[in-house]
C-alpha cells in the first residue's frame, strides 16, 4: 500500500501565499467565486475608470497652448464611451457565456480574424497592466522628493510582482480587498470635479459659457491665424492621445463566465455603472483641469492630477491630507486596473488555446481554479515591457490603445454583419445595426487616427510586436493541423487493431473477477483513442500474457471551457466514465478482468496521483503504463506545445515506489502499419 506523504516544504509555502486547493466539487464553488455586480464594476472597470488619471492628462497635454480646446475633446470623449459601452451591450447579450473581441470576430466573421483580433487584444491587456502599475507608481512618487525617483521602476516591479501573487489565489480574492481603495477614489474624485465646476461656474450664464475671460479672448484670438482644420486637426490629435481612456469598455463581455447568475442581467448592471462613472470622470477632470491647471508647467515628475488637486486644495483645512489620501487612491486604483489584464488577458489566452492557436496547458486550471499559466505568462510580458519602456508612462501611452481599437473595429464589423444577415428575422436588428454600427465606424476612425498620430512617436512597435504574435499564432496553429493529421490518420489504423486477433481466448470466467495476487496493468488513457489503444497493445507487444488484470485510469481535466458551472462538471464526469468503460468492455471480451478508475479535476498529475493510491492498495503487483507521442523531429518548439504530462506523472509516481512505465508511440506522416501488426501479433 502506498502511504500518503506529508507534503512538502514547498508545498505548504505554495499553499500560505497562493491558498488551499480548490475542489470543483465543492457545493456552491461557482457561486463563490463568481461575482456580483459592484465587484465586477470594480474588477472590470477599474481599468476604464482608473484611466482618469492619465487619459484626459494626456489629451489636455497634447493641447498646450491651446487648452481652449480641451471642451471640445472632453464631450468627443463622454459620446465616444456611451456610443462604444452601448454597441458592447449587444455583444453581451448575443454571447452570454463570455464574448471578447476574439470569440466575436471568430464566430461572426472568420477564425483568422478572430486570431487578429485575440492577439491584438492580448498586446493591450499586458500594456493595460504595464501602463496601470507605472501610472500608480507615478501619483506614488509625486509626493516624494526628487531623490526618490531612482527608485520607482524597482517598486513598480514589485507591485506587479504583489499583484501576480494576488491572482494566482483567485479571482475573488484579487478583488475583494480592494473595494475600499475604488470607493475612496470615486468619493474623492467626485469631490474635486464639482468642486471645480462650482467654485468657478456661479450661474446659468457662465455654465454656457464656462471658460474664464481670457481663456475665451486666447481661443478668440488664436483661432483665427491657426484656421478650422488646423484646429480640428489639434482637436483630433488630442482625443488620440487620450483614447487610453476608452480601453477596458470591452472587459465585461470578456469577463462573462465570473460574473454572477443571471449573467447578462449582472454584465448590463456592470457595463452601466462602468459607462456612466467614467463619463462623468474623463469629461470631469478635462474641465477640472482647464479651470484650475491652465498654461502651468509642470515640475519633474509631478503629474496633471498633483497639480489639480494642490491648486484646488491650497486654502482647504486639511487640504495636504486630502490631496494624500487622493493621490494614493489613484495610484491603489491604477493597480487595481492591472486586474483587467489579469482577468481578461489569461481568459483570451485559454480561449486561443483551446483553439490551438496557442499552447493547449495555457487553458489549464490551477488547484485554485484560476488559468495560472496565462497568469504567469502575462506577469512576464508585462515585467519586461515595464523594464524596456524604464517605466515611462508618456512612451507606455504611446504604444497603448492602438490594439483594443484593432478589436473593436473587428467586433462591431462582427455583430453588423450578424445583424444584417438576420434584418428580416430578428426584431432586434434594427437597433442592433444602429448600435454596432456606430461603434463600428467610431472605432474605426479613432483607429485610424491613433495609428497615423502615433506611428512616427514609437506606435510601430506596438503594431510590429502585434504582428509577430499573429506569426507565432499561425506557426502554432499550423503545427496542431499537421500533428490532427497525422493523429487522424494514427487514429484510424490503430482502432482497426480492435478487430484483429489477440492473444488470448475467448471471454471466460476471469473476465467477470479481478485476481489481487495477480500482475495487473493499469493504463492510463486520455480518451478511447488510437493512442490508448495503441499502448494497450504494446502492453502484449513487450510484456506477453504477464497481466491478467486490467485498469483503466481516466481523469477528467476542467480548463477554462468546460469550467462554467456545477452542471458542465457533472457532464464532463459522465462523460469521461462512459469513455473509460469502453476499454473495459474491449479487454472483457477477450477474457482478461478489466475496470476503469476514473475522477475529474484542474491539475491531472495530482488527480492520477490519488487515484493509484487506491489502485496500488487494491492491486499490490500492479504497474502503471501510458503511451508517450514522439514527432518527427522534436524540437523546443514541440516541446512547449505538447504538455508532457507522462514525464511529470512518471517523477510522482517513482518518488511514491510505484513502478511506471513510458510506452514510446511514434507518430509520423505514413501510415503506421508495422507498429499495429506489431501491438495485435
Amino acid at each position: 500500500m502506498a502511504e500518503q506523504e506529508p507534503p512538502s516544504l514547498g508545498r505548504k509555502i505554495k499553499e500560505l501565499v497562493i491558498g488551499e486547493p480548490r475542489s470543483p466539487h465543492e457545493t456552491g464553488v461557482f457561486h463563490k467565486i463568481s461575482l456580483v455586480a459592484l465587484l465586477a464594476w470594480i474588477g472590470l472597470g477599474s481599468d476604464g475608470l482608473s484611466s482618469a488619471c492619465y487619459g484626459p492628462a494626456a489629451a489636455f497635454e497634447a493641447l498646450r497652448g491651446h487648452e481652449y480646446l480641451s471642451l471640445y475633446v472632453a464631450l468627443a470623449t463622454g459620446f465616444t464611451i456611451f456610443v462604444i459601452a452601448s454597441s458592447y451591450s449587444q455583444i453581451i447579450e448575443m454571447f452570454p457565456s463570455g464574448g471578447g473581441g476574439y470569440v466575436v470576430a471568430s464566430k461572426l466573421l472568420s477564425p483568422n480574424l478572430g486570431m487578429i483580433a485575440g492577439c491584438a487584444l492580448l498586446v493591450d491587456y499586458v500594456l493595460t497592466i504595464t501602463t496601470s502599475v507605472a501610472s500608480g507608481a507615478d501619483q506614488i512618487f509625486a509626493m516624494l522628493p526628487p531623490e526618490f525617483l531612482q527608485y520607482k521602476l524597482l517598486f513598480a516591479l514589485l507591485v506587479l510582482g504583489g499583484l501576480t501573487v494576488l491572482n494566482l489565489r483567485g479571482v475573488r480574492e484579487s478583488i475583494g480587498p480592494l473595494v475600499p481603495i475604488f470607493l475612496t477614489f470615486l468619493v474623492t474624485h467626485l469631490i474635486i470635479i464639482l468642486y471645480a465646476i462650482v467654485s468657478k461656474v456661479g450661474s446659468l450664464g457662465t455654465i454656457l459659457h464656462p471658460l474664464p475671460a481670457p481663456v475665451e479672448a486666447g481661443a478668440v484670438a488664436a483661432g483665427a491665424p491657426l484656421g478650422f482644420f488646423a484646429l480640428l486637426w489639434m482637436i483630433l490629435h488630442a482625443y488620440s492621445m487620450g483614447a487610453g481612456t476608452f480601453t477596458g469598455i470591452e472587459a465585461v463581455s470578456n469577463g462573462m463566465p465570473i460574473l454572477r447568475e443571471p449573467r447578462v442581467k449582472t454584465a448590463r448592471r456592470t457595463m452601466l455603472y462602468m459607462w456612466v462613472s467614467l463619463a462623468f470622470m474623463a469629461m470631469g477632470l478635462i474641465v477640472a483641469f482647464l479651470l484650475y491647471v491652465g498654461h502651468a508647467v509642470l515640475p519633474e515628475g509631478k503629474t496633471f492630477n498633483w497639480a489639480l488637486v494642490k491648486a484646488m486644495t491650497a486654502d482647504w483645512p486639511g487640504g495636504g491630507a486630502f490631496m494624500t489620501v487622493t493621490l494614493v487612491s489613484e495610484a491603489a486604483l491604477l493597480f487595481v486596473a492591472a486586474q483587467t489584464g489579469f482577468l481578461g488577458g489569461p481568459r483570451v489566452l485559454a480561449s486561443m488555446a483551446l483553439d490551438r492557436w496557442f499552447p493547449s496547458r495555457l487553458s489549464m486550471l490551477s488547484d485554485r481554479l484560476v488559468t495560472k499559466n496565462g497568469i504567469l505568462l502575462m506577469a512576464a510580458a508585462a515585467g519586461l515591457t515595464m523594464v524596456l519602456a524604464k517605466g515611462s508612462v508618456q512612451l507606455l501611452l504611446v504604444l497603448y490603445s492602438i490594439n483594443v481599437f484593432i478589436t473593436f473595429v473587428l467586433s462591431q464589423l462582427g455583430m453588423v454583419r450578424h445583424w444584417w444577415r438576420v434584418r428580416g428575422e430578428d426584431p432586434r436588428a434594427r437597433k442592433g445595426l444602429l448600435a454596432n454600427g456606430a461603434g463600428l465606424v467610431l472605432s474605426a476612425f479613432i483607429l485610424i487616427m491613433t495609428v497615423v498620430v502615433k506611428f512616427d512617436e514609437g506606435g510601430w512597435v506596438t503594431l510590429l510586436v502585434t504582428g509577430a504574435l499573429i506569426a507565432v499564432a499561425s506557426l502554432t496553429k499550423r503545427h496542431y493541423s499537421r500533428s490532427r493529421r497525422m493523429l487522424d490518420q494514427f487514429n484510424s489504423l490503430a482502432l482497426a487493431a480492435i478487430s484483429m486477433p489477440t492473444p488470448v481466448g475467448q471471454e471466460s470466467a476471469a473476465a467477470k473477477q479481478p485476481d489481487p495476487s495477480a500482475k495487473t496493468a493499469v493504463l492510463l488513457v486520455t480518451g478511447f483513442n488510437g493512442l490508448g489503444i495503441h499502448a494497450l497493445m504494446n502492453i502484449f507487444r513487450f510484456f506477453g500474457d504477464t497481466f491478467r488484470n486490467f485498469v483503466f485510469v481516466r481523469v477528467g481535466v476542467i480548463d477554462a471551457e468546460n469550467f462554467k458551472g456545477a452542471d458542465e462538471v457533472d457532464r464532463l464526469g459522465k462523460f469521461v466514465k462512459a469513455d473509460a468503460e469502453k476499454y473495459v468492455e474491449f479487454m472483457r471480451r477477450q477474457g482478461y478482468y478489466a475496470e476503469a478508475v476514473t475522477s475529474v479535476g484542474a491539475d491531472v498529475v495530482d488527480e492520477v496521483e490519488s487515484l493509484a493510491d487506491g489502485v496500488v492498495e487494491r492491486f499490490p503487483q500492479a504497474i502503471f503504463f501510458a503511451g508517450q507521442m514522439l514527432f518527427p523531429n522534436e524540437t523546443f518548439f514541440t516541446r512547449i506545445l505538447h504538455n508532457n504530462i507522462t514525464f511529470a506523472l512518471q517523477r510522482r509516481l517513482y518518488h511514491k515506489g510505484i513502478p511506471f512505465v513510458m510506452l514510446p508511440i511514434r507518430v509520423q506522416a505514413g501510415p503506421p502499419e508495422k507498429e499495429i501488426k506489431a501491438g495485435g501479433s
